[in-house]
């Protein structure tokens, strides 16, 4: 009988890549058609431009610790294919409201706030599920495959949903994602590797104490601590550049969809090369330096896009420079992902992760509600400026880790 990931689990890792790979595709069109249906359809102001991006993250703060909890507990690949149905018809519902007329930024609220809850609740689940597939060595080269993909996606998905947009509408292109989840779902049923039962819960085991457990253990971690310090922190900067984002290009540069689609794509394209290059990168400076420069390049990159003024080709220059230290998000991305699968104790990894991830995807809406305010008091393009400069400041975190300057791979 097979062992957990032996033989079959090599081809199991290539079903849930393939799975993956175009629901991401999906999913970087989604994210450049719901905000042009915001911005174009619905004339969203700036401020409601940041609770929108607010609403996602909102469930992320009130369901993220129950969602890693949920990972701990049960097995993973029923979460995985049971959230992916459901992101399905969620997204689905999008086009047909707007098709109907009857699609308000009120209900695009909604929408966004299902979305984000069940994406922490995909992704707590599916960090957490990888090392059943491949063994820890395997870690690394796995999540730069994945990230490999998700780049590939950001190269393709943002222009193919610029072109989509100007010649179906936004609509259209959502609906592609909502398609794009039950191919996940697909192969995700058609993984065959034995999930090993997860460890029993003590009958006087309340969840709040579990979720404080993955929180403690998050904590106490000086690595993992570090992470945790500089997700909550770089993610409220972000927020300022996420939600502020196109409603700045379209709005203040006058740029179209196409071309803003062109522009991210040609940042997927860095995202790609990063991908690439993350192993390598680590195995010549060390896996912790190669995230803290990446964390530095990303926080350079993000200053640009506030920096845009003047004719179009000049906004374009300064935007597709701000795309090419995308390499750098790739490079932490794959370090964060290993550094967590290889730190956390097995039976507490979807907490942790939950915990990590938390303090990103959860603080980003607090930042884009205070963009939002901020714009309207001074200008788009200070806003912009405002949360640049913070994000890059918070990777000082990494850069005080001693540990993490002095980590060089998985079994450091």
């Amino acid at each position: 009988m097979e062992t957990f990931g032996a033989r079959n689990g090599n081809r199991d890792f290539r079903r849930l890549w393939v799975g993956q790979a175009v629901s991401q595709l999906g999913s970087s069109i989604s994210m450049v058609g719901l905000q042009f249906i915001a911005v174009v359809t619905l004339n969203a102001t700036p401020r409601e431009m940041g609770l929108l991006a607010a609403a996602g993250g909102i469930t992320i703060l009130t369901v993220g610790m129950f969602a890693g909890a949920l990972a701990d507990r049960i097995r993973r690949r029923p979460i995985l294919i049971a959230v992916d149905l459901a992101r399905a018809v969620v997204l689905a519902t999008i086009p047909v409201m707007a098709w109907l007329g009857r699609l308000t930024m009120n209900r695009l609220y909604v929408f966004a706030a299902l979305t984000g809850a069940l994406t922490v609740l995909f992704d707590s689940a599916y960090r957490a599920y990888l090392p059943t597939l491949v063994t820890e060595d395997e870690l690394m080269s796995s999540n730069s495959k994945l990230a490999l993909s998700q780049s590939a996606s950001e190269v393709g998905g943002p222009g193919l949903a610029g072109v989509l947009i100007q010649l179906f509408g936004a609509p259209v292109a959502i609906l592609l994602d909502s398609v794009s989840f039950l191919w996940s779902a697909a192969w995700l049923a058609a993984i065959r590797t034995r999930e090993p039962a997860p460890k029993a819960v003590a009958e006087d085991s309340h969840v709040f104490g579990e979720i404080a457990d993955g929180l403690a253990a998050a904590w106490e971690q000086p690595i993992l601590r570090a992470l945790t310090l500089r997700n909550a922190t770089g993610a409220f900067f972000l927020g300022f550049i996420g939600g502020m984002y196109f409603v700045f290009v379209v709005r203040e540069l006058g740029l179209s969809a196409g071309l803003v689609g062109t522009i991210i794509s040609f940042g997927g394209a860095f995202s790609l090369a990063g991908s690439a290059a993350a192993q390598r990168l680590a195995a010549r400076f060390g896996l912790g330096r190669a995230m803290i420069g990446a964390a530095l390049a990303t926080g350079l990159g993000s200053l640009l896009p506030g920096l845009a003024h003047g004719p179009v080709w000049v906004c374009v220059a300064f935007l597709a420079a701000s795309q090419m230290f995308d390499i750098g998000w790739s490079v932490y991305g794959i370090g964060e992902a290993t550094l967590i699968q290889s730190i956390a104790p097995p039976h507490l990894l979807g907490r942790v992760s939950a915990a990590v991830s938390l303090l990103f995807r959860g603080v980003i809406p607090i930042g884009s509600v205070v963009a939002g305010l901020l714009a309207e008091r001074i200008s788009l393009r200070g806003a912009m400026l405002v949360g640049g400069a913070g994000y890059l400041l918070s990777a000082g975190w990494l850069v005080r880790c001693r540990e993490l300057r002095q980590w060089r791979h998985a079994s450091s």
